[in-house]
């Protein structure tokens, strides 16, 4: 099964409202065209790829313009594409192969931690550190093979036309010991290069602040740049990432990411927040 990619979940929600707007039914529509209403449904949910000649068949069904016909066909090729975290799949579980597809297409990317720093701004000692400390026993290899994937999925912030990448951090993760001085003190300075970053925003949640509602988790929301693209939210459990797609869900992470913002100091408190750690050691 390919990932959930952003142009999957585009394509998707357009083959359903073209459907709707048509007046068909999931059953009559795919009796129209040879195929299984549970087919059809995984093709508008975005669970499996459509291909473009089902896609042309669909929307010539719905009767859809022939300019919008070739667009979407255009659109299930692209979703077709495999991305760079292909060569990864192996390491992964579905459901993060499923969020670093997304991740990989949204405009704007929202990260609070609680206990380590963001991955997107991890060095590559403190994902070591991370990894050795995580819950399977890794050798020496395996470890060296996620580090390489990190750095990877990293890129994305990096690129001519960035996203907007706003993490925020709990101070605790910034005391916390990850891997040896060397690797700590190297973090730190990273963090302050890529505060600097136009498209980076770094703010620290102090202590001070007390019990706050991130205090249980970390917390991702994905915006992307087609408006008919709702927005994606997922957490982190002991069980693995979660993706979040229901309006309720994403009404309440939206309000605990924007609280955090409000408990959290300024991008330039934070960074000196970060400096007086990083003078400290």
């Amino acid at each position: 099964m390919a990932p959930k990619t952003a142009r999957a979940r585009r394509l998707g929600i357009a083959l359903r409202h073209h459907r709707e707007a048509a007046g068909l039914t999931l059953e009559a529509a795919a009796d129209e065209i040879n195929s299984t209403r549970s087919t059809l449904s995984r093709y508008e949910n975005a669970q499996t790829l459509v291909s473009p000649a089902t896609v042309r068949a669909l929307l010539t069904l719905y009767g859809v313009a022939a300019d919008e016909v070739v667009a979407a066909v255009e659109l299930a090729k692209d979703a077709r594409k495999p991305g760079w975290w292909v060569s990864y799949s192996y390491l992964l579980d579905r459901r993060t192969i499923d969020f670093i597809a997304l991740e990989a297409e949204a405009i704007a990317i929202a990260n609070f931690e609680p206990s380590v720093v963001p991955g997107l701004l991890q060095t590559a000692d403190y994902i070591r550190g991370v990894m050795r400390g995580g819950p399977h026993t890794l050798s020496d290899n395996d470890v060296e093979e996620r580090v390489r994937m990190r750095l990877d999925r990293q890129q994305r912030v990096f690129e001519e036309d960035p996203p907007i990448f706003d993490a925020i951090l709990d101070e605790a993760a910034l005391l916390r010991p990850v891997g040896d001085d060397s690797a700590q003190q190297g973090q730190l300075s990273h963090l302050l290069k890529m505060s600097e970053l136009p498209n980076i925003t770094v703010q620290v949640i102090p202590l001070a602040a007390g019990y706050h509602r991130g205090t249980r988790g970390s917390l991702h929301i994905l915006e992307f740049a087609d408006p008919e693209d709702p927005i994606i939210a997922s957490v982190e459990t002991v069980a693995g990432q979660m993706i979040l797609d229901r309006p309720g869900e994403l009404r309440t992470c939206t309000k605990i990411m924007e609280h955090l913002r409000t408990v959290a100091l300024s991008p330039t408190a934070s960074r000196e927040e970060i400096f007086k750690l990083l003078k400290g050691r």
